[in-house]
């Protein structure tokens, strides 16, 4: 009968195969090169503050703008189209330059109809703009 030596078994075994850590290596590098471009793609946002404050705006100078979901807009409760408004909007800004503008939207408006009536608000140069809006009830 032979014997087998152990001393070659142990020199097989001595051996390490690297080759599933490189395939490791590759599976999470490219895990994180995919990962890493959607991260950065966030937005974290850090409202800047300041130390002055805004002056007070008095109930006088804020005019109110509402649109409804069929288009009809109301300027102070009087209806008005969209081509008149910047130049009601003009008259107004000269008369009272601090003049303060709160559009209340509907609920089920579109918003290009919204960004479309900001922008007439915009080309009368107000810059005082607020949208107006109500808290859920739970």
């Amino acid at each position: 009968m032979r014997r087998y030596s152990q001393r070659q078994n142990l020199s097989t075994l001595s051996e390490i195969n690297v080759t599933p850590l490189l395939d490791l290596a590759f599976v999470l590098l490219i895990i994180f090169m995919i990962t890493t471009p959607l991260l950065e793609s966030s937005m974290n946002l850090v409202i800047p503050s300041s130390g002055a404050k805004n002056p007070p705006i008095k109930r006088s100078q804020v005019q109110t703008v509402s649109i409804d979901r069929t288009d009809m807009i109301r300027f102070n409760n009087q209806v008005v189209d969209l081509e008149t408004l910047p130049a009601q909007l003009i008259q107004l800004k000269q008369t009272n330059p601090d003049v303060a503008v709160v559009i209340r939207p509907d609920r089920e408006l579109p918003v290009q109809k919204l960004i479309a009536l900001m922008d007439a608000v915009q080309r009368a140069g107000i810059t005082k703009v607020g949208i107006a809006t109500r808290a859920e009830s739970k």
